[in-house]
């Protein structure tokens, strides 16, 4: 990942709903969620919701798909999964972190 899309990323992440919003869908998995069953979960407004989602995406870090008349919205893991490399990968100035068992991407110095 390039510096510009980590800064957009961590932006986009900044915000209490959209932060819900991905983790949500992260927890979702694959399957993803369609824009009604995130707003009954998080009881946001639709124009709200769509508002937040909209910043997610522009940012990378959700993929959207039609289906049918529905959108599903999902995390995109390979944009996750860089961000957080891109925050570890230099972790303890490259002293070989110990990492912790239940969270692979966790700074143990």
């Amino acid at each position: 990942m390039t510096e510009e899309q980590v800064v957009k990323a961590l932006g986009a992440l900044a915000h209490p709903l959209r932060l819900q919003v991905f983790r949500a869908l992260v927890v979702t998995g694959r399957a993803g969620l369609t824009p009604g069953v995130i707003q009954d979960g998080l009881g946001v407004p639709a124009t709200t919701l769509s508002f937040h989602l909209k910043e997610l995406a522009a940012a990378g870090l959700v993929t959207i798909e039609r289906s049918s008349r529905s959108l599903i919205y999902r995390a995109a893991y390979d944009q996750m999964n860089g961000l957080l490399g891109y925050l570890t990968d230099n972790c303890c100035s490259g002293a070989g972190c110990a990492v912790q068992p239940d969270a692979a991407t966790a700074c143990g110095c």
